[in-house]
């Protein structure tokens, strides 16, 4: 049961930092015997905000992304490689029927995030660091068009958050605290936090909870009540201020139908000033209106 929340959870990640930059599509069938891809992301812009780091390189292009809650197994790679050989079929019969031409680099590359992986998994895919991505992103021979993110051998940098925050144990934790300290107008923070609290609610409804799962509700926890008080302090401080907002329009309203009862109607610019005034100001027009003669004093007071 775990897994499924924890495999929802990543989809609903993925999903909600991707989404704003192109077509995310979830759970997407491939072939006759209905293999679905776990996100299939597709952009729309023509460059990634720096702002979602490794992830946001990752996803450059379009590609098949592949979350494991667990370290990745033989079998797991191999049914990966499956879907994106299905994929590399449904491109390549779409390019024939159009009469086109397409080369591997436009087909959708594969990513297989995993907490851990063996250094015998990746010999058997003969999977290599490349120098310009750093420790922790393994890529299998070019043919395959995939490579093996090891989430927990990525540098603790801020490039990499996003993706440790899918690992495990101290990686996830470590990424939490990260994610606590950035700034409260980020709306990555915001997102990201929303979905943690979602996986500790359903992790924290199963009657069978690991120690790991409470470990990660005990850190959910006071974050939750954190946000749960700002919340309230902005509630407070909202209704205040639209108290205040409606308390200046209803003296607006009083001054303007006083000037009204004194001049008749009042010029639509002018009005449209009086309804703009702070409250100090309508308060002191609503005792200099007691000295007007004429509307040409009402200007000359609004415009000194």
């Amino acid at each position: 049961m775990t897994r499924f929340i924890w495999d929802k959870f990543s989809k609903d990640f993925l999903e909600t930092l991707l989404s704003p930059y192109g077509t995310v599509v979830v759970s997407k069938e491939v072939t006759s015997e209905i293999k679905e891809i776990d996100v299939y992301f597709n952009p729309n812009i023509s460059e990634i905000p720096s702002q979602l780091g490794l992830l946001g390189k990752l996803c450059q292009n379009p590609c098949l992304l592949e979350p494991y809650r667990n370290g990745i197994t033989l079998d797991g790679i191999n049914d990966c490689l499956s879907k994106r050989f299905a994929i590399r079929e449904i491109f390549h019969r779409e390019a024939k029927r159009n009469k086109q031409r397409i080369s591997e680099e436009e087909i959708p590359k594969l990513w297989i995030l995993t907490p851990t992986a063996s250094e015998r998994i990746l010999s058997l895919f003969t999977a290599q660091l490349q120098p310009n991505w750093g420790e922790g992103v393994y890529f299998l021979p070019q043919g395959f068009g995939t490579a093996i993110v090891v989430i927990h051998q990525l540098p603790a940098i801020p490039e990499t958050l996003w993706l440790r925050l899918l690992g495990r144990g101290g990686t996830r934790e470590r990424a939490i605290d990260e994610l606590e300290r950035l700034s409260p107008n980020n709306p990555l923070k915001s997102a990201s936090l929303n979905l943690l609290y979602n996986l500790s609610r359903n992790l924290e409804a199963l009657s069978k909870k690991t120690q790991e799962d409470r470990e990660f509700i005990m850190r959910l926890a006071p974050l939750y009540q954190q946000d749960r008080e700002q919340a309230v302090q902005e509630g407070v401080q909202q209704g205040r201020q639209q108290g205040l907002e409606q308390g200046r329009i209803q003296e607006a309203n009083l001054v303007i139908r006083l000037l009204q009862r004194r001049f008749g109607e009042i010029p639509q610019n002018l009005e449209e000033i009086i309804r703009k005034l702070p409250v100090e100001r309508l308060e002191d027009l609503g005792l200099a209106l007691l000295d007007f003669n004429t509307l040409t004093d009402l200007d000359n007071w609004l415009h000194p």
